[in-house]
């Protein structure tokens, strides 16, 4: 084997990328805890096992090399993630303009995204779709909002909507990362509006939600290392 052929083995274990594994499995770890203090009704495990989501993974992120509005948009959601541990109208506001600051993040990582013609035709229907299923969930569930919160959860739906249509530029992991978030906040609006909910409804709100940043962090680092394979 020549010197050349074997940097690449080498620099995998080197460097801060052999924390790559440890940083994955203790979020993957964190996850299942959080969720079943969820599932077991143990508010004090959420609690604590919540805030840990989001910096591990971003920092799962930075070590494999991921690009820096991928790390913004993970923080931004840690810090929605905490802000929502409260309950209080403001805080809810708060928390949801941090997860907005994540999604333009996103939105604006998406847009570099090098789409081919057939992926942009789809991604267009896609849109149609997703405009469709926004408009509709608006129409049901305004009435039940708080009159305080139609303006910011519609606002916020729009351009949570956006980032999980464009998602889909990145490939199949993105675009169910995309879908899964949209629908982890619309379990939480119906929440709000005081809908019926599936048992444990916390549970199934977590469980889509980290599987939704999960989705889009490896989707986002699998497409920046395919570019750089084909640059090179």
């Amino acid at each position: 084997m020549s010197a050349t052929a074997s940097r690449p083995a080498r620099s995998e274990t080197a460097g801060p990328g052999r924390f790559a594994r440890p940083l994955l499995g203790a979020f993957l770890v964190a996850a299942a805890v959080d969720l079943a203090g969820l599932l077991a009704g143990l508010d004090t495990v959420h609690l604590v096992a919540k805030p840990l989501l989001m910096p591990l993974l971003a920092a799962y992120a930075a070590v494999r090399g991921g690009p820096r509005l991928l790390i913004a948009a993970l923080l931004f959601g840690w810090g929605g993630d905490v802000f929502l541990l409260g309950d209080s109208d403001l805080v809810f506001l708060v928390g949801m303009g941090s997860f907005a600051v994540g999604h333009v993040c996103y939105l604006t990582l998406f847009g570099r995204g090098q789409a081919r013609m057939a992926r942009t035709r789809a991604s267009l229907a896609a849109g149609i779709a997703y405009a469709v299923v926004l408009a509709v969930f608006l129409v049901l569930i305004w009435s039940d909002l708080p009159a305080e919160l139609r303006v910011p959860v519609a606002g916020y739906s729009l351009l949570l909507t956006a980032m999980a249509w464009r998602a889909g530029v990145l490939g199949r992991y993105t675009a169910v990362g995309g879908a899964l978030f949209l629908l982890s906040d619309a379990l939480i609006a119906t929440g709000i509006a005081e809908w019926p909910r599936l048992p444990a409804p916390d549970f199934w709100v977590m469980l889509t939600y980290i599987a939704a940043q999960l989705l889009l962090a490896l989707g986002v680092l699998r497409a920046g290392r395919v570019n750089h394979t084909q640059k090179t």
